[in-house]
Parts: structure tokens; C-alpha cells; sequence
């Protein structure tokens, strides 16, 4: 939260949060969401404290290995006394024996000093806050990944809502004109019908591109542990991205290492702890010793004076030696299952290599060819705006018709929907890639 505070802070003196002039939304950019989402979102925090919550118990299994020391007090009320009876001579006496009141109060101590299985599970507790870091950084990965990736289906949304709502204004145009022309005699009744239609075919488009801008920017509000009712204008076009995409530096599948992926890290760590927990069920069969002492005072009385007890003291001090020796078998039965357990890690290892790796080739392959596409898309974005423009020309003088208009505009539209598409499709997966890789290029957050 303190960062977070930070941020909205090092944005409102830099005008990105401007409510000075009279806005009362939070203007955000890439950079802006990530730093939100990673310092406002539930699941980073949730990871955060998994690493705390492993520390201390680390903390709490290394208690084991300091001495333990305790207070005792007790106090026994002898409610009948013991009778004995004693024979003189044919004569018998009853002796009552005890004292009413027995008070007890001491000092214990214990200390491990052969134990095996404990230095084990301080170890495994150690292996515990790793796999706490790993999992922390995934959430990281993954939240960096879903932002960029939400973020550029916002900007989808939008660039195609630009596209269509140049198209409609376009389509209105042209409709006005045939309209013009249907009223001056030089356009048949037919073509005003089906301008008019098309005019109104339009709309539910551009109302199903308004509704896809609301539903990212929640998504894109929600990933970044806002309220979807918080005022928030993303910024930024997918053409501002439009250098990224490039072939160079794309290398073959096979030339990507999954070193750093955190899901094979954390099967790393997962062998490591079961190794561990192997060798624990094998600590069990070995000896255990430890140490103990106690002192301690105590004082018999019938009375409550204490001014008139006498105090005796009383110590120990002890080894004891634990040998195990027959548990039913049941040792032997965690030893296998821990090695059964250890083998389906490996294979579960291999199965998850193999599908990230084929999960880089596919992003690799769909980079490559937004790449590709995106060059073609280029070139007939520029050759429909053109053909746009001259099929526009010739209607206006009466050379061509409307059904020429009508296609040559939706040619266009179809052309630049398809440029803003082979963008986000090469953001989407280098996101993904990224994540697979476990590469953050946004280091500081």
C-alpha cells in the first residue's frame, strides 16, 4: 500500500494523475499499470506473505534445536491422611501420616543434543521460504504477463473502435451523398435503400466495439487490484508498439533456455524438498539423545503460616537415549512411497519440459508470422485507402457505383482491423514467451 501511495504521489507531480485541472481520472500507461498491479494486487500481496509466513516457520522449527526451560509450581491439599498403624506389644497406635498441605515450585530445562530428524526438518524448513520466493516470483511473471497482455487488448479494443468509427462516419458520408444525388435524379431509389441499410448495419458494430472497450478496461482494472468503478484512462496506441514488432534477434525454438521458468524451478526445489523429506523418514531409524535437569524446592506444612515452612531443595539432572527399533514397519513404508514420489517428480519434470517447450515454438511461430503479416497488412492498408479513394472519386462524378463504394470501404476497414490485429497478436505472444522464460523487463517493479 505504501508503495502504491508512492506511485499515485510520483504520478500526480509528474501530471499523469491531474486532477488540478479539472480530471478526475487516473491517466495510466504500460509502464504506470504494472507498477499498480504489482503493488495493489491481492495475489502478489497473498505471495508476499507466504514468504513471511515460511520464514517464521523456519524461525519456529529452529526452536527445537535451544534449550527449553519451564517454571512449575505445585500445591497438593490432603484432603484424608494416610493411616498407619503400628503394634506395641499387642497394643496397636494409628500414626496418620502426611501433612495437609504439600507445596512444590522448581525449574526444568531440556536440551536436544543427537537429533537427527530435527536438524532435517529445520533444513526442509530452509527449502520452504525457497519454494515461498519461487512461487512469489511466478505471481510476479504471471501478473506482468496478464497486465501487458490485458493492456493490449485494450488498446485492440480501442484502435478498432477508431477504425470503426471512421468507417461509419465514412459510410454516413457516402449516404448523405447518394442521398443528395437520389434527390438531384443522378441515383436510383435502389442505391439510396442500400446505403441507408448499410449506414444502419454499421452501428450495432461500433456499440459491439464500445462494449469491448468497457469489458478490457475492467479486465485491465481488475488485474491491477482496482475497483472497476475507479475513473481510469489507459493511453497509448498499438502503433506506439509497432517498432517491437521485428524478426531480428527471434531466434530458432530450440535456442531458448528454460532456466529461469518458474514452474520447473519450483519442480526443482519440490525434488529437493522430497530428497529431504527422504532423508527424514530415514533420520527416524537412528538414536536420539538428550539432556535434562530440573531444581526445584519443597516444603510441607499443616498450616498457612509461611513464615514458619521450611524450603528443601531438590535437583536432577539426566540423559536419555532413544533407539528405535520396530515401528510396525511403517518407516520402511514412507521410504518407498517417498521414492515413488521422487520418480513421478521426474517424469512430471520431463512431461513439463516438453510442453513449454512447445508452448516457446508456438509463441515463437505466431511472433513470426504477425511479423510477416503485419509487413502485408501494411502495404494493403496503404493500397485500400487508395483504391478507397478513387472507387470515392468516381462515384462523386457518376463513374462508378455504390456497390464499388461500398466494397472498397469495407476492403479498407478490413485492411487497418488486420494491421492494429497482427500488432497485438506479436505483443500478446512475446508477453506470453516472457513469461514462459521467465524474463522480467520490468526490473525495478
Amino acid at each position: 500500500m505504501k508503495k502504491f501511495s508512492f506511485i499515485l504521489l510520483f504520478v500526480l507531480c509528474s501530471t499523469v494523475w491531474t486532477p488540478l485541472r479539472g480530471q478526475d481520472s487516473l491517466r495510466v500507461d504500460l509502464e504506470t499499470a504494472l507498477e499498480i498491479a504489482l503493488s495493489e494486487s491481492p495475489v502478489i500481496r497473498i505471495a508476499d506473505r507466504d514468504i513471511e509466513r515460511a520464514m517464521y516457520a523456519r524461525k519456529e522449527s529452529q526452536a527445537g534445536l535451544w534449550p527449553g526451560i519451564s517454571a512449575s509450581g505445585v500445591y497438593n491439599r490432603t484432603l484424608k491422611k494416610q493411616v498407619m498403624v503400628m503394634d506395641f506389644g499387642g497394643e496397636s497406635l494409628e500414626i496418620s501420616v502426611g501433612t495437609d498441605n504439600n507445596w512444590m515450585g522448581g525449574v526444568s530445562l531440556s536440551l536436544p543434543l543427537v537429533a537427527p530428524a530435527l536438524w532435517k526438518t529445520v533444513q526442509l524448513s530452509a527449502l520452504d521460504i525457497d519454494m515461498a520466493v519461487e512461487k512469489a516470483r511466478s505471481s510476479r511473471l504471471s501478473m506482468i504477463s496478464a497486465v501487458k497482455q490485458a493492456f493490449f487488448s485494450y488498446l485492440l479494443a480501442k484502435d478498432s473502435y477508431v477504425v470503426l468509427k471512421r468507417n461509419y462516419n465514412n459510410v454516413a458520408l457516402n449516404t448523405k451523398t447518394v442521398t443528395d444525388k437520389y434527390e438531384q435524379g443522378m441515383a436510383s431509389e435502389f442505391d439510396k435503400l442500400r446505403a441507408e441499410v448499410e449506414l444502419k448495419n454499421q452501428r450495432p458494430n461500433l456499440l459491439a466495439a464500445e462494449t469491448a472497450i468497457e469489458l478490457a478496461s475492467m479486465q485491465l482494472k481488475a488485474l491491477m487490484g482496482l475497483d472497476i468503478e475507479y475513473p481510469v484512462i489507459f493511453e497509448g496506441t498499438l502503433t506506439q508498439f509497432e517498432e517491437e514488432v521485428t524478426p531480428e534477434g527471434m531466434l530458432p525454438a530450440r535456442a531458448y533456455s528454460l532456466e529461469k521458468n518458474s514452474d520447473l524451478a519450483q519442480l526443482s526445489i519440490q525434488k529437493e524438498q522430497l530428497e529431504l523429506a527422504l532423508k527424514l523418514t530415514k533420520a527416524s531409524f537412528l538414536p536420539t539423545l538428550s539432556l535434562s535437569s530440573n531444581y526445584q524446592y519443597s516444603s510441607m506444612n499443616n498450616n498457612f503460616k509461611f513464615s514458619e515452612y521450611h524450603w528443601f531443595p531438590y535437583s536432577t539432572a539426566s540423559l536419555a537415549l532413544s533407539i528405535p527399533i520396530f515401528s510396525g514397519f511403517k518407516r520402511q513404508q514412507q521410504v518407498r512411497q517417498r521414492n515413488l514420489n521422487l520418480q513421478s517428480l521426474e517424469d512430471s519434470r520431463i512431461n513439463s519440459e516438453r510442453n513449454l517447450r512447445l508452448s516457446v515454438k508456438n509463441c515463437l511461430n505466431e511472433m513470426s508470422n504477425a511479423v510477416e503479416e503485419l509487413a502485408s497488412n501494411k502495404e494493403n492498408v496503404i493500397m485500400a485507402e487508395k483504391a478507397y479513394s478513387i472507387s470515392q472519386k468516381q462515384f462523386e462524378v457518376g463513374m462508378g457505383t455504390w456497390l464499388d463504394l461500398s466494397a472498397s470501404e469495407l476492403a479498407l476497414t478490413q485492411a487497418r482491423l488486420a494491421y492494429h490485429q497482427s500488432i497485438y497478436r506479436y505483443l500478446f505472444n512475446m508477453a506470453e514467451l516472457e513469461k514462459i522464460l521467465g524474463i522480467n523487463n520490468n526490473q525495478n517493479n
